[in-house]
Formats: structure tokens, sequence, C-alpha cells
């Protein structure tokens, strides 16, 4: 009879990739300082200028800023954000409200 032995793997990845939590996933340390970039003119009217931001993919990605277009007129962006809560840093990735 093969045993199968999943528990283990599971439970390594979802380490290593964090845990979500309302939105939010548990990750290791805050992220890096922000990294200074140059914003260019927008390709059109429109257009709205996103910050780069470090993004939690297992570790943290540098994103590099970028021109995007809000999905209806009223829409704002939330920047992603890192915060500390019951004794774990949590990582809340950036939305359009």
């Amino acid at each position: 009879m093969k045993r199968t032995f999943w528990l283990a793997p599971v439970l390594a990845l979802v380490s290593a990739v964090g845990c979500a939590a309302g939105g939010a996933y548990y990750v290791a340390p805050p992220p890096p300082a922000p990294v200074v970039g140059v914003v260019g003119y927008a390709p059109g009217p429109g257009y709205v200028w996103i910050d780069g931001f470090w993004d939690w993919r297992g570790h943290y990605v540098w994103v590099p800023g970028y021109w995007g277009r809000p999905p209806h007129p009223r829409a704002v962006w939330v920047p992603g954000r890192a915060f500390y809560d019951h004794g774990r840093y949590h990582y809340k990735r950036g939305h359009w409200r």
C-alpha cells in the first residue's frame, strides 16, 4: 500500500506564501523601504499613476509604478500596506475602491 504524504508540503507552501486573514496575508517581516522612481507623462486622459510597491509572493517583490485606468470614473486606488497585529505582520494588497 502506497502512502501519500501531502500534509507537510501543503503546510510548507502555506507558510511560504502567507495565510489569508480577512483579505490580508500573514507575512515575514515588514517590506523594505519603497524604491524611488520617476513618474512620466500619462499615456492619455483618464489614467491614474499607481506608485510602485512591495508585493508579497512568498517573499517581497518590487512592482514598479505604472499608469492605470480606473474601473469606473469615481474609483480611487488604495495602496497596499503592511501592518503589525497580534504578534504577526500582515500584508493587504492594493485595490481599487
